[in-house]
């Protein structure tokens, strides 16, 4: 399992989730408990995920993952950052379109085993600046559901506030492509290129194309 593996830091998190939803079940504020619960089930999902189909994840990448579900739900619904911080929602957006885009590009290097030659790099990097921006646009209908349904305000201020989540998701998913490109043509590693080398060194298995 692994659980077992990540940073201690993560364990904190973690920790502070569970010792908030008993505190906020024990006062009787059970917003705050689901919201807690919440946040610490989207967070260990990707590890259950990743056991299901024995992929390994590399322990920044869950640190990241667990970093982005705290700010987004239990940060930025419960205590209101949308609100108090107004670059919260943009940043929050933009480090979902990359990691969204990284995600989508190393899915359409597994479907090719590794081979960087199978087709051409523009080509598989438009798939993955695709992912990305289709999990945006879905995030949106799902804000603009919850708001006609069920009364709440995901989508702040409208329109405006769409239009802005969808240029910086666009943003975000050609940045994330861009460094799945330089990837493929790089012949040596280098910083940018390090999240895939890493996720690609953990499953060689998925990739035996890869050179």
């Amino acid at each position: 399992m692994q659980i077992r593996q990540q940073a201690y830091f993560v364990y904190l998190i973690w920790a502070l989730l569970v010792l908030s939803a008993i505190a906020s079940a024990f006062e009787g504020r059970w917003p705050m408990t689901f919201v807690a619960l919440a946040t610490l089930g989207l967070s260990l999902a990707p590890l259950f995920l990743a056991d299901r189909f024995g992929i390994t994840l590399p322990v920044p990448f869950v640190a990241a993952v667990t970093l982005f579900v705290v700010a987004s739900i239990f940060m930025g619904e419960a205590f209101d950052f949308y609100e108090r911080v107004w670059w919260w929602d943009i940043a929050l957006h933009a480090s979902s379109a990359i990691g969204f885009g990284l995600v989508g590009f190393v899915f359409v290097l597994m479907m090719f085993e590794g081979d960087r030659f199978a087709a051409p790099p523009w080509a598989m990097c438009v798939m993955a600046f695709g992912l990305a921006v289709t999990v945006g646009a879905c995030w949106e209908i799902f804000e603009f559901t919850m708001d006609q349904w069920f009364g709440l305000n995901m989508q702040k201020s409208g329109l405006q506030d769409t239009m802005e989540d969808l240029i910086v998701d666009v943003i975000g998913a050609g940045f994330a492509s861009w460094l799945g490109y330089v990837y493929l043509r790089a012949k040596d590693r280098s910083f940018w290129t390090w999240p895939i080398d890493r996720f690609v060194t953990l499953n060689k298995r998925l990739f035996r194309k890869s050179r």
